[in-house]
């Protein structure tokens, strides 16, 4: 924990060197941006860690897999929210994971630069907010127990028109207390640390997944995809606290898909 948080705090000083400042925006494959931050971050991340772990495996958003020979595999996203990141805007985060042998989410940490916040969480140890066990607060989601007092984020509504499944943004509209875009990894510190009932994420990649699980759950919330599948091989991911999490899994599936096809 202690070495994944420092590498996370290191590559995020080094984003910040590069916020709000004129960078050099490409347009990847899929259409989604990047920049030379996002590309030294992961850099960093992997020269910090294999350092430290050398026989492990490494999938980044960047630069793809590195393979490894000891069981593990660290799971990096070096700037979830590059949009917002480009923009000026500081909620986008540094991501760490790390899957097992087994392909168990074992850790993960958020580093929000730019806010200068931090989560980290490993399995059976909990999660904690600005530290680890030795000096950081140990934090827990929300006991709201329904959706009409639920504060509800996601990243976009251009994420639930992507996969079919508006109609569950216009279901929770006028019903929960709060519904708001503070969106990419943001949302899903949001609820762990208790200040979100519920972070909808409808298309997600393994780097979003691996880090994001481990957090939430150890902060005593529920992780699934939009299935509803408790594993981190989906593509869509859902973050609520214990008590809101039938309700809104409920909701997500009575709306069930778009006009269009796409699976919800």
């Amino acid at each position: 924990m202690e070495v994944a948080l420092a590498a996370a705090q290191k590559a995020g000083e080094l984003t910040l060197e590069y916020f709000r400042q004129d960078v050099e925006v490409e347009l990847k494959a899929d259409s989604s941006p990047v920049t030379i931050a996002d590309r030294s971050s992961e850099a960093l991340l992997i020269e910090l860690l294999s350092a430290e772990f050398p026989g492990d495996a490494f999938l980044g958003e960047e630069s793809g897999e590195r393979p490894g020979d000891s069981g593990y595999r660290w799971v990096l996203d070096p700037i979830d929210g590059t949009r917002s990141f480009v923009q000026g805007v500081p909620l986008y985060g540094v991501l760490i994971g790390l899957e097992d042998a087994s392909g168990e989410a074992v850790l993960g940490v958020i580093n929000l630069p730019a806010l200068g916040e931090t989560l980290v969480a490993a399995s059976g140890e909990g999660c904690y907010h600005n530290g680890t066990i030795a000096n950081g607060s140990k934090v827990s989601v929300s006991e709201v127990a329904d959706l009409e007092s639920a504060c509800v984020v996601y990243t976009g509504a251009e994420t639930f028109c992507m996969s079919g499944t508006l109609g569950v943004h216009t279901a929770l509209s006028d019903r929960v207390k709060i519904l708001r875009s503070w969106g990419d990894c943001y949302g899903h510190f949001l609820v762990a640390i208790g200040q979100a009932e519920v972070m909808l994420d409808p298309v997600l990649s393994r780097w979003d997944i691996v880090p994001i699980k481990p957090i939430v759950e150890e902060a005593g919330g529920v992780f699934t995809d939009w299935q509803g599948n408790p594993g981190i091989d989906g593509s869509s991911g859902v973050s609520t606290n214990s008590a809101i999490a039938a309700e809104i899994r409920s909701v997500i599936s009575a709306v069930g898909t778009d006009s269009a096809g796409q699976p919800s």
